[in-house]
């Protein structure tokens, strides 16, 4: 398959650009950038930078893509921007590579959706299968599982953790750490139970998602310390791997705390 330019577009020889790359009108694309193949800029898209784009993932207008940090501290040092394949990059969507204070590389996964004008700063890693709505804030240094879904207009915090699964609801200022599975909201964000919808979608049986629940209602509970919790949580549910995974977030945390309840008392949705 060849690959197609738009006379009007500006794209540098060394760039290395797949089959079946197709580049619209108004687009630039810089000497160090990869499009893997079926690669589509459809229109006035700008990718710069030590910029790697994985196969048929698509942008729209006005996205910018591997330009220099946002962070007073970057000097030009050669940081690296990596975009797997099958994402959809909607209108202004901006995205940055890394820097020499944050590992050197920003990433994001397979299948993501990034909707107008969202942001992913530097230094983040985006899992696959993430929809990041409308006007998505993510500071740099933000770590996302898989199949997360954000909420339009929710910020961020630099250097916190959301864990596979869950929801962050719209307009949501998260500046501490979601759990697996979790589901939060409101501003600043707190925990608001489990993301049960968002399990039966994926097709989680009855009877983890029942596990699941009882394990949550032991862990924010009033009694003890969290850390007394989560090992009470881990000698019950042995043999779920689903529970573990919120335990191991939960002992992997850096200084950051999690989000939690408001009322430990109030039901999981």
């Amino acid at each position: 398959m060849s690959v197609t330019i738009h006379p009007m577009s500006v794209v540098d020889p060394k760039a290395r650009l797949g089959a079946g790359v197709r580049i619209g009108p108004f687009c630039t694309v810089g000497p160090d950038v990869t499009l893997a193949d079926n690669v589509e800029l459809i229109s006035h898209v700008a990718v710069s930078g030590i910029t790697s784009i994985g196969e048929r993932t698509k942008l729209y207008p006005f996205a910018s893509i591997g330009h220099p940090p946002q962070d007073v501290k970057y000097r030009g040092e050669p940081s690296t921007l990596v975009i797997g394949a099958e994402c959809l990059i909607r209108e202004g969507v901006t995205i940055n590579p890394g820097t020499e204070g944050g590992g050197m590389e920003t990433t994001v996964g397979d299948r993501c959706f990034f909707l107008a004008n969202s942001h992913v700063g530097h230094d983040s890693h985006i899992g696959d299968n993430v929809i990041f709505s409308n006007n998505v804030m993510c500071a740099g240094h933000v770590t996302v599982g898989n199949f997360v879904i954000v909420g339009g207009g929710t910020g961020l915090q630099q250097f916190i953790r959301v864990g596979d699964h869950a929801f962050i609801g719209g307009g949501a200022g998260v500046m501490n750490d979601v759990i697996p599975f979790g589901l939060v909201r409101d501003n600043p964000a707190h925990l608001a139970g489990l993301n049960l919808v968002g399990l039966k979608r994926r097709g989680f049986s009855r009877e983890q998602i029942h596990e699941l629940r009882r394990a949550y209602r032991l862990l924010f509970a009033d009694e003890g310390t969290l850390s007394e919790r989560v090992e009470d949580v881990a000698g019950e549910f042995a043999a779920h791997p689903l529970i573990h995974e919120i335990l191991d977030f939960i002992r992997n945390g850096n200084e950051r705390a999690i989000c939690v309840p408001r009322d430990v008392n109030a039901p999981d949705r």
